[in-house]
């Protein structure tokens, strides 16, 4: 949520905002100079259309199964008459190879040995960093469609079906 929102809405279409418009978009601008964040995770999902009416949702991690790190921007906002408000924002950029089938899109994934870099407000952000993951150090695989509901919150989410109607890629 950018600190000048005077409505929560706003917060449904800054859940993750393009690398490369970040400098130059209001919302984003000092948060990506001064407000630079990780956000953890062991896996992220997206949805490959595979025909009008049918999105497959796939779940996309790193070989090693270890956690990582998302390039993230965060502000605090002050909701009328409620209490300060941390939020964030993932960047993210154009797909790898093997995110490309499923997604135009794909988080920023900050190597470890980067994470100071980001981080460190002092300096000017570290642009180059914003680039697709390697394809070759991630893996993709179908999961069920219950992934879709927020009010699932399971281990069970990441479990492989192998029963998608529609070659996995395309």
């Amino acid at each position: 949520m950018p600190s000048w929102a005077k409505d929560a809405k706003i917060g449904l279409s800054t859940i993750n905002v393009r690398a490369e418009e970040a400098a130059s978009k209001p919302a984003y601008r000092e948060a990506l100079k001064k407000r630079r964040c990780l956000v953890p995770a062991d896996a992220f999902y997206e949805w490959q259309r595979q025909d009008a009416k049918t999105k497959q949702p796939f779940a996309i991690a790193l070989k090693s199964g270890e956690p990582y790190a998302f390039a993230g921007l965060w502000e605090s906002w002050r909701p009328p008459q409620s209490a300060l408000l941390e939020t964030f924002t993932i960047l993210t950029i154009a797909p790898n190879s093997l995110t490309e089938p499923i997604h135009d899109r794909m988080p920023v994934i900050v190597e470890p040995t980067d994470y100071d870099r980001w981080m460190d407000p002092s300096t000017a952000p570290p642009l180059d960093l914003l680039r697709p993951y390697p394809a070759n150090q991630m893996r993709a695989w179908p999961v069920g469609e219950q992934v879709g509901n927020m009010r699932n919150n399971s281990p069970n989410l990441l479990d492989e079906v192998h029963d998608t109607q529609q070659p996995l890629f395309s």
